[in-house]
């Protein structure tokens, strides 16, 4: 028996799965503005002619003539049957196979039933809205900006209050169908059947290919109960996997790769009205894995549009932290957050289309807007604080899935924590840790005087000076570091000679005055530079021992940081004409170093 495939079944495989995706498989092809090309499978030819759309979910063959879907696609070059094609593309889309079983009839036959229930129940109380008694609730929608044109084109209605459409329906379905799409209660008090959406104006929900599957609804009058409500997940309803209004605004994908996505229903339409078509909601649950990966089917750059308020900016990082690991190079998500107090639909309302298109310019990608939505809350004088920061934003990069993009986009947030870390010069040292440092441990203004004579010397050469000054004038303090000074190599053979000799006598042999003459003689020059160059000097008189020790190891640190950075810049030289992955894993690995470090 010729058994025939549900439409909601084939229809899932074409949104899991582009037509170049398959395609692609057989024939090479090359991505020439919207569309692809390549050389037909079906002619023998030298110049392409067989093209693929993936907006129109075709390919057409100049050549032959050939012109179909993906389901035509494998029959004609695999000469296959369409049911053998069925569960080959179900596979690949990830979708169990379709089972023909007595069960299967009976729930495509409710499905069936269910969604004729949603076309008459739309289409009655689209209907009355326009009724004189229920004027109230046009002139809401007016008053929003609403017109009629929007009104019919989303189909939006109003349900009266103990309307009577209930028993309408028992004329031409069952109780237990009706009962089955979620539009109606059974009241406890009465035992009576009650329409959930009494009093309210109604958006339809609909799926993919537009069909009505679900309402949101909203009051329209002061009361107690809830502002906006929406059916309850039935059978063929799945809040997590149904996006609003994207059966309409997937129509722009040829106009751009952005679509915005909003919170509620009445922001998808006064955004609409004003003329911004791409534009859709979540259906009335936080943005999940499965409405992410629709919304990426058609738009790779979606852009979450929230409210401005505390919630609403938890609520867009809570979105951010659970769909962080799906994003690769191609499929992204960018961040506009309101202005607080603002929604999308007052945004619009008092400012306009332009200055919205314009808000939106300054979106954020998601990297970003995790990184400044945690940076916000971080006491940059707080080394533990950082420390904490830091943790987090790792563990998020490194729960990316794509590998090639994890590795870049940690790369960047080690960069941009870096510069909050103190490594890199005793000035920003003090600037954002003064609060841990003993307070007088400070630049004076003497040591301006040095500027002008410094500016011949690189940063290197001025913190072996440093270091080196130390442990002439202050041994048994340098001495306690022995081991971290051993480590170091210092970048000229002088300096590094004048370190090996110091530290290759004991403090005793200091102490007897029998070394000092030999390295005054023998690095006499040296050691005038030193005390020249050294503002290190100035700032030592008056410390304490343990303020002392404690510089000595700040330089120490902050040498091998510089170090650390001339090595990287050198390998950054050499990997601009020969880039490869282990060059590359090496210098990421330099680079973390330094911020563990």
């Amino acid at each position: 028996m010729n058994m025939k495939y549900p439409k909601e079944y084939l229809n899932e495989i074409k949104l899991r799965l582009k037509v170049s995706q398959v395609v692609g498989k057989t024939v090479q092809l090359k991505k020439r503005g919207k569309e692809f090309i390549g050389l037909s499978p079906f002619k023998n030819e030298k110049s392409p002619s067989f093209t693929v759309n993936d907006e129109k979910e075709f390919y057409h063959c100049f050549s032959s003539g050939e012109h179909g879907n993906i389901f035509d696609f494998l029959m004609k070059t695999k000469s296959i049957g369409f049911g053998e094609a069925v569960k080959i593309l179900a596979a690949d889309a990830g979708m169990q196979p379709y089972r023909f079983s007595n069960f299967d009839k009976q729930k495509d036959l409710r499905f069936q039933n269910y969604k004729k229930i949603y076309k008459e129940y739309s289409d009655f109380f689209h209907k009355e809205l326009f009724n004189p008694n229920n004027k109230s609730a046009l002139e809401y929608l007016n008053s929003r900006g609403v017109n009629k044109k929007i009104i019919e084109e989303f189909n939006l209605g109003y349900v009266p209050w103990k309307n009577s459409f209930y028993e309408n329906l028992l004329m031409n379905f069952s109780e237990e169908n009706i009962n089955l799409t979620g539009l109606y209660y059974k009241s406890d008090k009465t035992g009576k059947y009650v329409d959930r959406f009494n009093s309210r104006i109604i958006f339809p929900i609909n799926n993919i290919i537009g069909e009505p599957i679900a309402f949101g609804g909203r009051i329209i009058k002061e009361s107690k109960l809830a502002k906006y409500i929406n059916s309850p997940e039935t059978e063929f309803y799945k809040k997590g996997s149904i996006i609003f209004n994207l059966d309409k605004a997937k129509d722009s994908r040829s106009d751009t790769n952005e679509v915005i996505i909003v919170e509620g229903y009445m922001d998808v339409v006064s955004v609409y009205s004003s003329g911004v078509k791409n534009i859709i909601a979540n259906s009335g649950t936080a943005l999940t894995e499965r409405q992410i990966n629709i919304i990426w089917k058609f738009f790779t750059n979606p852009i979450l549009c929230l409210d401005g308020d505390q919630s609403g900016q938890k609520a867009a990082m809570r979105i951010a932290e659970k769909l962080f690991p799906l994003i690769t190079d191609e499929n992204k998500i960018f961040f506009s957050i309101m202005p607080e107090g603002l929604d999308p639909d007052d945004f619009i309302k008092s400012k306009g289309k332009d200055k919205f298109n314009l808000f939106l310019k300054e979106k954020k990608i998601i990297q970003s807007y995790i990184w400044d939505y945690y940076l916000k809350k971080v006491n940059l004088r707080n080394p533990f604080e950082i420390s904490k920061f830091e943790k987090e934003i790792k563990k998020l990069s490194y729960s990316i899935k794509d590998e090639t993009l994890k590795k870049y986009v940690l790369e960047d947030y080690l960069s941009k924590i870096k510069q909050l870390t103190p490594i890199q010069s005793s000035n920003k040292n003090t600037k954002y840790f003064q609060k841990y440092r003993p307070k007088n441990i400070q630049i004076l203004d003497e040591t301006k005087n040095l500027h002008n004579k410094k500016n011949s010397l690189s940063k290197i050469q001025i913190k072996e000076f440093s270091i080196l000054f130390i442990m002439l004038n202050y041994l048994d303090i340098a001495m306690k570091k022995i081991s971290e000074l051993n480590e170091i190599t210092l970048s000229s053979e002088k300096n590094e000679s004048l370190k090996k000799l110091i530290l290759s006598h004991s403090v005793e042999e200091h102490r007897s005055g029998a070394v000092r003459p030999k390295i005054d003689n023998e690095y006499k020059e040296l050691i005038s530079k030193i005390n020249e160059y050294s503002s290190i000097q100035i700032i030592l008189k008056s410390k304490k021992d343990e303020n002392i020790l404690e510089l000595l190891t700040e330089l120490i640190d902050e040498l091998k940081e510089l170090n650390y950075q001339q090595k990287i810049e050198s390998l950054e030289k050499e990997l601009i004409n020969n880039l490869d992955e282990s060059s590359y894993s090496e210098l990421i690995k330099l680079k973390t170093q330094i911020n563990r470090e």
